[in-house]
């Protein structure tokens, strides 16, 4: 794999994959070198883990009071629900003839 590939690996490891890139990966997995084709899925492959293992080595948890905070803040954002009832129901008038009547 020449240089450009393996930065289009990492970019595919780290999910900030554009429409030119996918396009770039799609002719690189179609282009029918199986040996390049392995190289490349397996650059995604070690680059996912080195992430992952970089993010647990780094994680700290959260403070005990976010979970509240974050919480109050949506429920504070929220507009109240508005219900709008777009239907309509068949009555009969005295004649015996439906008419439709809004909600």
């Amino acid at each position: 794999m020449n240089e450009s590939q393996i930065d289009l690996a990492h970019t595919v490891a780290l999910g900030s994959i554009g429409d030119e890139d996918q396009r770039a990966v799609q002719r690189l997995l179609d282009a029918g070198d199986p040996a390049l084709r392995a190289d490349f899925t397996l650059e995604v492959q070690q680059t996912r883990e080195a992430l992952a293992l970089f993010a647990a080595a780094s994680a700290t948890a959260p403070p005990a009071a976010l979970r509240d905070r974050v919480l109050n803040a949506i429920a504070a954002d929220q507009a109240p629900a508005t219900v709008i009832s777009l239907a309509r129901t068949a009555t009969r008038n005295g004649n015996g003839r439906n008419h439709a009547v809004n909600d």
